[in-house]
């Protein structure tokens, strides 16, 4: 029941957009379509509550009026617990992620995948690796078609930078990364915010995965505000010093698809901040 992957460069939400009178996903998805966005991520982060029934309604309503849908797995993940039953709770959430979002024609799962403790890259590199393709096997033998995303994360004592994500991606069939551009901005305690990084992430991307990669992104973008322990919170895009305009530069320069799903406070203004910047240019 999953969607197809779309042919250009998609402007939405995480989430309802702030505009929406009641709230719901499908109202979410008819707001998505009355403001002129595309795409519209599905925020499972508390935990996946939505029925079966719930899922069809969304699937029915997202085909009809042409919004491409994604979905965030519950926040509640680490795969490099000390404690196998959190493991295995882990696991289950984003098994539950994937196949409900399915129902609701979601192809991408967004998760953030682990944190070091005291491991290092290496170890938990393996860990993460070694679950997520029993999960990849598993998702497949179940027929649940989506592509699970680990994201980039916005603090170093989160396993989630670039070279990992993209490391995890090129490995297993079936894992892509969500890039949060955001997140490496505050994970590098102000850096990767320049026409000019922005350019090396992507082409680092088209290097590892092939120009097929840039074809099919689900990237994460809005304001943050940021320390020497990374993230602190999200912000809305003229309240942080992102430099966006540059962001919208190059994914133009590099004629990158697929989804854009703004995190912002003000999810609705700033996706369409981000869309008419990007028209713009």
């Amino acid at each position: 029941m999953t969607q197809k992957m779309p042919h250009e460069l998609l402007f939405g939400t995480a989430g309802t957009p702030g505009g929406s009178l009641k709230g719901t996903s499908v109202s979410g998805i008819e707001r998505i379509r009355e403001l002129g966005l595309g795409c519209m991520e599905l925020e499972f982060v508390r935990g996946v509550k939505m029925g079966e029934k719930g899922a069809r309604s969304v699937f029915g309503r997202a085909n009809e009026l042409e919004v491409v849908l994604s979905a965030h797995a519950p926040y509640y993940i680490n795969l490099n617990s000390a404690e196998s039953e959190k493991i295995d709770a882990s696991i289950g959430r984003i098994y539950a992620a994937s196949r409900t979002g399915s129902l609701c024609g979601a192809r991408n799962i967004v998760f953030h995948p682990a944190y070091y403790h005291e491991d290092t890259t290496e170890k938990v590199h393996e860990r993460v690796s070694t679950l997520l393709k029993t999960l990849t096997a598993r998702l497949e033998d179940d027929s649940i078609h989506v592509i699970l995303r680990p994201e980039t994360t916005g603090k170093p004592s989160q396993f989630g930078s670039l070279n990992e994500t993209l490391r995890l991606s090129s490995e297993i069939e079936g894992v892509l990364p969500c890039i949060d551009f955001a997140h490496l901005h505050a994970r590098s305690n102000g850096a990767e915010n320049s026409e000019e990084e922005f350019c090396r992430v992507l082409a680092m991307i088209e290097e590892t995965l092939g120009k097929e990669a840039l074809c099919d992104m689900h990237m994460h973008v809005s304001g943050i505000e940021y320390g020497e322990k990374g993230e602190k919170n999200h912000l809305n895009l003229e309240d942080s010093d992102l430099q966006y305009a540059e962001l919208m530069k190059a994914l133009k320069d590099f004629r990158v698809k697929g989804l854009l799903i703004c995190e912002s406070p003000d999810n609705e203004g700033d996706a369409l901040l981000l869309k008419r910047t990007y028209e713009g240019i």
